[in-house]
Formats: structure tokens, sequence, C-alpha cells
């Protein structure tokens, strides 16, 4: 029960859902066009479920932390974008802005079902204001990843010395 605990007793808090019974990935935003004209429909019964949860993409790991970085110095490391649906689908990644020193690296072209792309995300690690606040700069930039039905946001953390 949601009203109380393990213990039997009444629970203090609300019990929070995860974003998985709740019907919504976290860090994605809708788009409006889901229904795309030219691709087949998929008639299984097994299918039956409703048009959204036949596609999309995953992000392994969900966020990404750098930690503490050099000044002057590039890092990299690796998502991967998992396509979870039963068709193919295709994505596009909005480069960061210069001035975040982000840079996304990975080969366009259609993923299909149940295959994984991999992105490369590098940082050159650099600080852009003059002001002195400790010698620590902290960057924080949420990459977009465009499908064709959702926009995902994968954050990017990092603080550079």
């Amino acid at each position: 029960s949601l009203l109380v605990n393990a213990a039997g007793q009444p629970r203090k808090e609300k019990v929070k859902l995860p974003s998985s019974l709740r019907g919504r990935k976290p860090n994605s935003i809708p788009n409006k066009k889901i229904e795309d004209p030219v691709a087949g429909r998929v008639k299984t019964s097994s299918l039956a479920t409703p048009r959204q949860h036949l596609s999309g993409f995953h992000l392994i790991p969900p966020r990404v932390t750098f930690g503490v970085l050099k000044e002057g110095c590039t890092y990299v490391t690796t998502v991967t974008l998992k396509n979870v649906g039963v068709n193919f689908s295709r994505f596009r990644v909005k480069q960061p802005p210069l001035h975040t020193g982000l840079r996304v690296m990975y080969t366009p072209g259609p993923v299909a079902a149940g295959l994984q792309v991999e992105l490369e995300i590098e940082i050159f690690a650099m600080v852009t204001r003059g002001e002195n606040n400790g010698g620590l700069e902290e960057i924080s930039h949420d990459i977009e990843i465009l499908t064709e039905t959702e926009t995902l946001l994968l954050p990017v953390r990092a603080n550079i010395l």
C-alpha cells in the first residue's frame, strides 16, 4: 500500500513514482508530430499499445559529470544512444555553443530497432569569465538530441580548475 511503509506504519512522506510509471522519460520534450505518414504501421496484436511506447531512444548514462578538470586540457567520454522502438529511427544532435567548450561527435544515419550508436562528448576545459571566483568555474549545459518523436536533453556538468 502507498499509505503504509514496509513496517506497517503510516508513511510520513508521499511516495515518488519513477518516471517509467508516470508515462514519460526524464529530460525529454515530446514533439508535436508523432505519426510519420511514410513509415509503415505495425499491426501486430502483441504491439497494440500506444504509439509513443513503440519508438524512441534511451541515453545510457542519462547525464554526464566530468568532475574537476584541468584548464587547457581536452577530455572525452562516451554516451550510448539506444533505439528502444520497433522501427528504425533517425536523430541529430544540436551542437552546443563554442563558449562551453563542448563538442559532440557521432555518425549520422538511421538506427535500426534494438541497436545503438555511440556519441563522444568532448570538452575543452577553458575559463571564459575573467572574474576571480576562487579558481573554479562550473560548466553546465544540456545537449539537445532531436529525434523523430521527442527532444532528449543530456545534462553535462564539469568544474574547471
